[in-house]
Parts: C-alpha cells; sequence; structure tokens
C-alpha cells in the first residue's frame, strides 16, 4: 500500500523533529498531506477522512531523547478502515525506526560515545480511533450488509423492468403515466430495501457497538438516498441494454463488484486513473464514506452533505438517462413484441 494520507503535528521544531517528518515523507508507504498547527485540527482532519493516520511529536521530544530519558512519537490511526490504517501505523514505525538509528548514529553517539549508547532513544505509541477494540465484526459487518443489499436491490429492480421488455408488456405497462409506472415498480424495493438497511445500522450499532457517533438522522436518510441511487443504476441499464439478461449482466459487474472498488478494504488513493474513477462513480463508494463518518466517527453534518449530494446526483443522471432510454424504447415496434418473436 503507498502514499496513505497522513497528517503531523509537530510541536517539539526542531532540526531532529524535522528531520523525522522528511523521513515519513520519504517512506513509499506514507504521504504527508498536511500539518496542523494542534491536534484538534489534527482531529478533524480525520473525521472528514482526509487523512488516516496522525502523528503528534511532542515538545521538548528530542531534547529528552538527547539528555538520555526516552521521549515518545504518538500515532493515531482510524481503524475503522482497518488494512488501510494499521498499514499506515506500521510505515510511521519504521520511519520513527530509521530516526532513532540516525539519532544514535549522528547525535547521540558523538556525545556519549559508542560505549554507553542504548536502544531506541524515541518510542512510538500507537492509539486506535473510531474501532479501539480492532474488531473485524464491525470492519466488516459495515461493508457487507450494504453491498448485498443493493445487489440484492438492483438484480430484483432490474429483472422486474426487463421483464416488461422481455414480454412486450413495456407499452402498455407505461401508458399515459410512464414516469409514474416507473416509481410504482420501484419505490417498493427502496423503502423494504431501506428498512432493511435501518435495522442492519441499528444492529451494528447498538446490539454490536457502541451506538452511533454522528447524526442518527443522517445515517437514516442516506438509506432511500442509497437503495434509490442503486435502484436508479439498475434502471439506467434495462433502459440503456433493452434486454433483461444484458441487465442482470452490467448490474452484477458493476453493483456486485462496488465493495472491491469501494476503498473501504483497499485503498484507491494510488490507484490507476480508471479504478480511481469508477470509484466515485458507484453509490456504495458515496454510502460507505458517509456510514463510517456518522456511525463510527462523528463527522460534523457539513462533512458529509457531499456523500449525501453525489448519491441525489447518481439517482437524477442514471435515472434520468435510464428512464428517457426506456420511454424513448417503449415508442418503438419492437417494444409490443415479446423477445424472441421476430427468430
Amino acid at each position: 500500500m503507498r502514499d496513505v494520507p497522513i497528517a503531523v503535528v509537530d510541536l517539539d521544531h526542531s532540526s531532529d523533529s524535522r528531520l523525522l517528518l522528511r523521513m515519513l515523507d520519504a517512506s513509499p508507504g506514507v504521504r504527508i498531506t498536511s500539518q496542523p498547527a494542534d491536534m484538534d485540527e489534527a482531529r478533524m482532519q480525520l473525521r472528514q477522512l482526509q487523512v488516516f493516520a496522525v502523528v503528534l511529536v511532542p515538545r521538548d521530544v528530542t531534547r529528552q531523547a538527547l539528555r538520555g530519558r526516552q521521549g515518545t512519537v504518538f500515532s493515531y490511526y482510524n481503524a475503522t478502515y482497518m488494512t488501510t490504517g494499521q498499514s499506515a501505523a506500521r510505515d510511521i514505525g519504521d520511519a520513527v525506526s530509521a530516526w532513532n538509528a540516525r539519532l544514535l548514529r549522528e547525535r547521540i553517539g558523538l556525545q556519549v560515545g559508542p560505549g554507553k549508547l542504548r536502544a531506541a532513544p524515541i518510542a512510538v505509541q500507537s492509539d486506535i480511533l473510531f474501532n479501539p477494540a480492532r474488531s473485524y465484526e464491525l470492519f466488516l459487518l459495515p461493508l457487507i450488509f450494504p453491498a448485498v443489499l443493493s445487489l440484492v436491490l438492483a438484480l430484483a429492480v432490474a429483472g422486474s423492468l426487463g421483464r416488461e421488455i422481455r414480454d412486450g408488456t413495456l407499452p402498455a405497462w407505461l401508458g399515459h403515466a410512464p414516469w409514474s409506472a416507473i416509481a410504482g415498480k420501484v419505490l417498493p424495493y427502496v423503502l423494504l430495501f431501506s428498512l432493511y438497511g435501518a435495522l442492519g445500522a441499528a444492529y451494528l450499532a447498538w446490539l454490536r457497538g457502541d451506538g452511533i457517533a454522528g447524526s442518527v438522522v443522517l445515517l437514516l436518510l442516506a438509506q432511500p438516498l442509497f437503495y434509490l441511487a442503486t435502484a436508479a443504476y439498475a434502471l439506467f441499464f434495462v433502459g440503456v441494454t433493452r434486454d433483461m439478461g444484458t441487465a442482470l449482466s452490467a448490474v452484477g459487474l458493476s453493483i456486485g463488484t462496488a465493495l472491491a472498488f469501494s476503498s473501504a478494504t483497499f485503498p484507491v488513493i494510488d490507484a490507476p486513473l480508471f479504478t480511481r474513477v469508477w470509484h466515485l462513480l458507484l453509490p456504495l463508494s458515496a454510502y460507505i464514506k458517509l456510514q463510517t463518518q456518522q456511525q463510527f466517527i462523528g463527522s460534523p453534518l457539513a462533512v458529509s452533505l457531499w456523500p449525501l449530494a453525489t448519491l441525489l446526483l447518481m439517482i437524477l443522471v442514471a435515472g434520468g438517462i435510464g428512464g428517457w432510454r426506456l420511454l424513448a424504447f417503449a415508442r418503438t415496434p419492437q417494444a409490443a413484441q415479446p423477445a424472441g418473436a421476430g427468430a
């Protein structure tokens, strides 16, 4: 894993602490993207998911080490993104170990002599944030629940809409109020799966976890938006392909693989351009970001408005294009013929 974004709060402001910053930035696994003035600002960046770990270099830590007392550098990482956070913590520890070796060789060794050198003048204390028990249940289930539910919903919606094309009943079904007909077919699925999603979030929060750190209302609002965005993608595939089998295959290739591209298990920070763009196009990516911010981290409301707006945009664009294509096909003679009737 490369270039995981981290923040460094340097309260020491010495030439030795600046050396640590250079060594951290030179590490292939992490990249310093900000240097906040204090921990409050660093915690805000963690809650906004701008960084996955924070390194705190306390005041006078190098002076303590040079005087023979052990200093401590603190590392805080986001364990809701367990793979990313642990990778960052490991690279931070490696960089501090290399920094210790430089201090021993170039600073402390010159003062006390080689015979009095001791190991590790500065220790690393790693603290886990937002999933202190490092529970794989609280790491995996919040990802698996929405991923599986969204796939089942997309298949159900695509099958329900595609059946009208397959059976040649599309024009009669759409009638004189096509958008109402589409909404009447899609919304029951959205409401049902939104209920499932809310129950899953409640199970994780109050039966298996420590409650919801952020806004319950925002998390509940995200449920219908997420599943409506997923249904809009199913409508898009049916409208564009005009074939139930092809639409179901497209759902499997996109919604079915969304978890791998969500950046929750493995980050897409340094991934190829296609992977990063595909990540942004999937409803699950936006939902998991909002879920993590509100259920586990407690991010401010303004931070989670972007994922909500992203889901709303997906609904309008994918649903609008899919519905328009479906209505256009309904006006053609082929729409009134069952699939394979002309063979």
